[in-house]
């Protein structure tokens, strides 16, 4: 019998009259895919210009929501998967793009991010008691909204098009309009979606899956920071990574590494109440904390030691805030970290840890300057990094730091994660608009092998995906995003899993195999039409 997953690739792909598949070497691991580079490179930015996107050959994607999809239970702030209702048409509906009765305005649009995907299996509850949700469920939050107005979706993976998306949440549980989110991920112990909005002055969220979804302010334990990716670890634990931006170096591009890598203590496993949060430290060659301070020069030593390949960096873990000691009031995890030694990274947006490794192998991006003429490019992080940290085990107290991969003009502003295999894992660039001019080229999705040696040259990784961009947001770009939208899409929201919700599912517990049906891809192409995909392989069965 032929899978749902296969007979969906084979429609589509009759559909769009794609060729022959090219077959898998089986020289890989179980799991591992042989995929083959986009052969060119990737698409041009230019003035009016909207390509398509190009997949490896092995794979193909469909969408299972849009911006323009309408919830199933609009409010006063949104009715559709995307867009806010800040600027209205004239049939009561958002203006997703100008018209000659307001050509300089547009509906803010809300940007899902980083998607977790969900499989129960007694179904979960939507706006209409009458209807059967199904099992599958893939959740975000949105990362733009006019006013900060952030609030919480659910893809409803089998339903129809009127049930397609729920709207689960727009304020937390005392009524306070819900930040903009950013990260997201699933604690199996707490049962409970966790969100991050990037913001030190706003919450960090902890939502139930039903509807209606109820939101809790958790930043007493877990703090507030530019905090953006977030995952669990097997002895529940909760890492997160942070994204704030610092200064830029005197007269320069380059900035000043002002993000940190966290990890939370739970008192117990599921407690989001009560536990210490704890901070990276990196020593440096001479035994010496690599800080804020340190790395204040241009070039200093301890950031172009950090960013050397061949060199490993002892780490402990320091608590910054306990609760048994300071308690449950909101605190700034970013200035705390500063004050404890920590060392701070070029906006190390994302991470996850290698499945098979019992979680003693973490892997982390720096998204780096964005900008071709930052002095620091080459030497110092400023094209983007990826880092490799490892334990004995996920709640070790010291471990080994080391550059695993040092980015280039081509591979450059690196931001989500998700591994798709045991030994390979895939990030996706956020480049911006200023390095997508500077360099004439759209974002690019890319998978490296974590067995090989990037120092090498002769070894690059694949590109699974050269981003296109849709005619809404390129004609963002063209006209300043009207005021209060981004322009060129975003590839964000990687994320490959069985959607397995008790403990021994979390990101990293089990071996990803997408030739299985249990397991799916998926991503968002952000701004614009704000379209989020299901990749598939184009031979599964």
């Amino acid at each position: 019998m032929i899978g749902r997953k296969r007979m969906l690739s084979l429609l589509v792909a009759g559909a769009l009259g794609v060729g022959a598949v090219v077959p898998a070497t089986g020289n890989a691991s179980v799991g591992d895919l042989d995929l083959t580079s986009v052969p060119t490179t990737a698409n041009a930015r230019s003035e009016g210009f909207a390509p398509a996107s190009k997949l490896s050959p092995e794979l193909m994607q469909t969408v299972v929501a849009q911006g323009a999809t309408r919830v199933e239970n609009p409010s006063a702030l949104t009715s559709y998967y995307g867009y806010d209702n800040d600027v209205l048409g004239p049939g009561g509906e958002p203006l997703m793009v100008p018209t000659p009765a307001s050509p300089t305005k547009e509906a803010h649009k809300t940007e899902p991010d980083e998607n977790a995907y969900l499989v129960f299996k007694r179904g979960l509850d939507g706006a209409d008691p009458g209807y059967d949700y199904g099992t599958h469920f893939l959740f975000q939050g949105h990362e733009g909204g006019a006013g900060g107005a952030g609030y919480i979706t659910r893809v409803n993976l089998d339903a129809d098009a009127a049930h397609r998306v729920t709207l689960m949440a727009t304020t937390d549980d005392e009524g306070n309009q819900l930040s903009t989110i950013d990260g997201s991920t699933w604690d199996p112990w707490a049962k409970r979606l966790l969100f991050t909005t990037e913001n030190p002055s706003a919450p960090t969220y902890a939502a139930t899956p039903d509807y209606p979804s109820t939101v809790t302010d958790v930043s007493g334990a877990l703090g507030r920071g530019g905090y953006e990716g977030i995952m669990d670890d097997s002895d529940g634990n909760i890492w997160i990574v942070e994204d704030s931006s610092g200064s830029s170096k005197p007269g320069t591009t380059a900035k000043r590494p002002n993000s940190f890598v966290y990890r939370y203590v739970p008192a117990h496993p599921g407690d989001l109440q009560h536990g210490k949060l704890q901070v990276l430290q990196a020593l440096n060659g001479k035994g010496e904390p690599i800080t804020f301070a340190s790395q204040a020069a241009l070039n200093s030593p301890d950031q172009l030691e950090l960013h050397t390949y061949g060199k490993s960096f002892k780490t402990k873990w320091v608590t910054i805030h306990d609760t048994t000691v300071d308690g449950n009031v909101p605190f700034n995890a970013n200035e705390l970290a500063k004050a404890a030694n920590a060392t701070p990274f070029k906006r190390p947006e994302n991470g996850r840890f290698q499945p098979g490794s019992k979680f003693g192998t973490f892997f982390f991006d720096e998204t780096g300057d964005t900008n071709t003429t930052s002095p620091e490019n080459a030497t110092a992080g400023g094209w983007c990094s990826i880092f490799k940290l490892t334990q004995s085990d996920p709640s070790a107290s010291t471990g080994k730091l080391s550059m695993f991969y040092r980015c280039d003009e081509t591979h450059a502003g690196i931001d989500n994660t998700t591994f798709i295999s045991r030994n390979q894992i895939a990030f996706v660039e956020d480049a911006g608009d200023t390095l997508h001019g500077q360099r004439n080229a759209l974002d690019s999705g890319y998978v490296w092998d974590v067995t090989r040696d990037y120092s090498n040259p002769s070894n690059q990784p694949v590109r699974w995906l050269a981003e296109g961009r849709d005619p809404s947001a390129t004609l963002d770009a063209a006209n300043g995003g009207f005021g209060s939208n981004d322009g060129d899409n975003e590839i964000t929201g990687a994320v490959v899993s069985d959607g397995d919700t008790d403990t021994n599912g979390i990101l990293g517990a089990k071996l990803p195999d997408l030739s299985n049906d249990n397991w799916r891809w998926f991503y968002t192409q952000q701004h614009g039409d704000n379209r989020t995909y299901e990749v598939t392989l184009r031979d599964r069965h």
